[in-house]
């Protein structure tokens, strides 16, 4: 199975005002295990950060200038993630920036629909943890995920992040390591194997008196019910 952990900064929150992406980052999972293949690209905008954009990235206009637009690395991103399987958090945010990005050149690139199925691990942590916070960091704490090297939101080390969250986020027992133990408590227990008994069992002896007394008390039954029901079960077949 080949998947891409993405993620994308942006010059604002809402590609419907215009806003642009700024940089993306991929990193390529193969088998849920990291390949080493990552693709990275800071992009220049051609307009300006909305209010508080820049202190989440850190990202300035003059860092970006010369940096290319979208439609330059277009290509290449398109073909790092076709067919694969993208793994995002809150993923209509990032699909939202994409799909704009390629509406500006033209019908030919379609949509990110068209080409890769999607998983949003926010939604995965919302069925996992309702009522939770579960945003990245969030989640990192909750998943023991070191982020302490996250000062500020950057695409390729939020992705590397997240790789980390969703491996973590979608583990079942087996790769935790108690399949094992779970398959040895529904498998049935081995029957404990005992070597034959050669002594002789116990004979238990009946005193005289106890002896006489019952015969008695079998008498008495004889003389009321014309009958005694252990001579039935004392009798030969």
């Amino acid at each position: 199975m080949r998947q891409i952990i993405l993620d994308t900064e942006t010059t604002g929150l809402e590609w419907k005002k215009g806003n642009r992406i700024v940089e993306i980052g991929c990193v390529e999972l193969l088998e849920r295990r990291p390949s080493g293949r990552n693709f990275h690209r800071y992009l220049r905008p051609d307009r300006e950060f909305e209010a508080g954009a820049q202190e989440v990235t850190g990202l300035t206009l003059e860092f970006l200038a010369d940096k290319p637009p979208f439609e330059q690395v277009v290509d290449e991103f398109l073909e790092f993630v076709d067919g694969a399987e993208l793994i995002i958090h809150n993923a209509a945010f990032d699909l939202g920036f994409l799909d704009y990005e390629l509406s500006r050149l033209g019908e030919r690139y379609g949509c990110m629909a068209d080409r890769v199925a999607v998983v949003d691990t926010l939604l995965l942590a919302r069925e996992r943890f309702p009522g939770q916070r579960n945003s990245l960091d969030a989640l990192c704490k909750r998943m023991g995920v070191d982020n302490s090297h996250r000062q500020l939101h950057g695409a390729l080390l939020d992705a590397q992040i997240l790789a980390d969250v969703y491996i973590a986020l979608t583990s079942g027992q087996e790769e935790m390591g108690f399949g094992e133990a779970q398959a040895a408590l529904q498998r049935p227990a081995a029957m404990a194997e005992f070597a034959p008994v050669a002594a002789e069992r116990p004979r238990i002896g009946v005193a005289a008196a106890e002896q006489e007394a019952h015969l008695r008390r079998l008498e008495t039954l004889r003389k009321k019910a014309g009958r005694a029901l252990w001579d039935e079960a004392a009798a030969p077949n």
